[in-house]
């Protein structure tokens, strides 16, 4: 009977890290740390995905969009932002951005709130998190995919269960 429940106790043990959806607590830290405007999590975004008074703003590069993206999310970039994607929304809408891990998509929510939006959120844990969690994404032929874009080696390395790529 004491033999089982060590048994149990173990494969329980076992399980739960390997199919928990723990983060990484340093990974935890540094989003945390770079986060001012309130965030949303992976949860509460995939409900709302497809709403029509939500827009996603994926603020990474080109090269990184085409890898995968949030569905319905448009390319707004960071070194070049697209602000024409946004010049004719009305200013209460709710807007959910998000790069890798938060860091862009916090600058880019600075430059929205000072343009007059009021209901910013940035994605908690960027799309890191999201494809770690294995939810919908697509690539640039808008074709399901589970890969996502390391940003570069250092960055890339908070990306544990998607597959990084660099190019």
């Amino acid at each position: 009977m004491y033999l089982k429940l060590i048994i149990l106790f173990v494969l329980g043990f076992v399980f739960t890290n390997l199919f928990g959806q723990e983060i990484d607590p340093d990974y935890k830290i540094m989003i945390e740390k770079k986060y001012e405007f309130p965030t949303i999590s992976p949860d509460s975004a995939s409900n709302i995905l497809y709403s029509d008074d939500v827009i996603f703003l994926d603020t990474r590069e080109p090269e990184e969009y085409n890898v995968s993206h949030l569905p319905n999310a448009i390319l707004f970039g960071y070194d070049d932002p697209n602000w024409k994607a946004v010049d004719t929304l009305n200013k209460d809408i709710t807007v959910i951005v998000y790069c890798s891990i938060g860091v862009r998509s916090q600058n880019i929510a600075e430059e929205l709130n000072e343009k007059g939006f009021k209901n910013i959120k940035n994605l908690y844990g960027g799309i890191f998190l999201w494809a770690d969690q294995s939810r919908e994404m697509l690539d640039d032929q808008d074709n399901e995919t589970s890969k996502v874009h390391g940003y570069n080696r250092f960055w890339g390395r908070w990306v544990k269960k998607a597959e990084t790529v660099y190019e």
